[in-house]
């Protein structure tokens, strides 16, 4: 029986969706895969990981076509990326693609989810210079609309998928997997430099499921999830400091904080945000030694809820904080300390 692997993204890309990718391209290539299907609906990510996406699925043995579906979903930003370097690029009606623009990081410069930490003009730039070429280079390589691929990153296009085969962006319309698999049958593809014609016709889909660790990592690369681990880690600690003994809470606020420093260095962050909320901890232990009658409570709140929105406060798609949850998470550390 002939197979097609189906991965599938939902969602921003980050650390563990590029880990994902990787397993599941590789597991593709074990099996004997006749294609591997990238189910796709996201807003975008960090331009690391989509990279590594990338340089995945151009060394992978086994043609890969990036699906944008269902109906309604859409490939942002770097899913424009993923989309035009796969060897079959496909959407479902009433879905969308483009907007590719290198978003600039508050605090972390750079290119989208990019590392460099210089937000001068010249440095945006050389971003987008880079990403135009990085986008040109996708398109061109398999026969598709460099220009508007261009357009995607300098004045943020987008298309809808009737737009995108009209434009030669995109290489079929399909309204679902069967449909997409018949439609492939018989296509011819270059995989790593040799013409390769697909025999999809009575495929058999198996969706791979990431491990473990992936889901643990995609869990802890959540803002909210590393800002409640950070807090939890933080009073834990305090906790056994202020007892003795207790070991529990000093061994769960040390794995806390461990787990919420590894998801730091993989989701991007304003390092002046983590400074007010280090402030606002220090006020709390400045209050257990000092009683001020609240006064110094009040000010490791509005430290924690001003240093918690800036720290997370970037236009990266997927990696920003709910208002509401950080205002809730302090009422309740609000009682809690009062």
């Amino acid at each position: 029986t002939t197979k097609v692997v189906e991965l599938e993204i939902d969602g921003p890309i980050g650390v563990a969706t590029a880990d994902y990718m990787s397993s599941g391209i590789e597991h593709a290539e074990e099996v004997g895969a006749e294609l591997v299907i990238i189910k796709m609906d996201t807003p975008g990510g960090l331009m690391k990981p989509m990279r590594e996406i990338v340089k995945d699925i151009l060394a992978s043995t086994v043609p890969v076509a990036a699906y944008v579906a269902p109906p309604g979903a859409r490939a942002d930003s770097a899913g424009t990326y993923i989309l035009l370097a796969a060897h079959i690029a496909a959407m479902a009606p009433t879905t969308h693609l483009g907007a590719a623009t290198p978003v600039p990081l508050v605090g972390g410069g750079g290119e989208e989810g990019d590392e460099e930490s210089d937000q001068a003009p010249g440095m945006e730039q050389k971003a987008i210079n880079d990403a135009v070429s990085y986008i040109r280079g996708l398109a061109d390589r398999h026969g598709r609309n460099a220009v508007w691929a261009e357009d995607a990153v300098l004045e943020a296009a987008t298309l809808t998928a009737a737009e995108a085969l009209e434009n030669n962006v995109i290489d079929f319309v399909a309204a679902d997997h069967d449909e997409l698999l018949s439609q492939v049958d018989g296509h011819e593809v270059q995989v790593a430099g040799t013409a390769r014609t697909l025999s999809t016709a009575d495929a058999e889909v198996q969706a791979f499921e990431p491990d473990w660790r992936i889901k643990l990592l995609t869990v802890i690369s959540n803002p909210e999830i590393v800002l409640l681990l950070g807090l939890i880690g933080l009073y834990g600690l305090m906790y056994e400091g202020w007892n003795p003994g207790a070991i529990v809470p000093g061994v769960v606020g040390v794995i806390c904080l461990l787990l919420a420093a590894y998801a730091l260095q993989v989701i991007p962050v304003n390092y002046a945000g983590l400074g007010l909320i280090i402030v606002g901890v220090a006020l709390i232990v400045a209050e257990a030694y000092a009683p001020s009658l609240c006064a110094l409570v009040i000010g490791c709140i509005a430290a924690f809820v001003f240093g918690a929105i800036i720290m997370f406060d970037t236009d990266v798609p997927g990696f920003g904080i709910s208002y509401a949850f950080v205002i809730g998470i302090a009422l309740v550390f609000a009682v809690l300390l009062i």
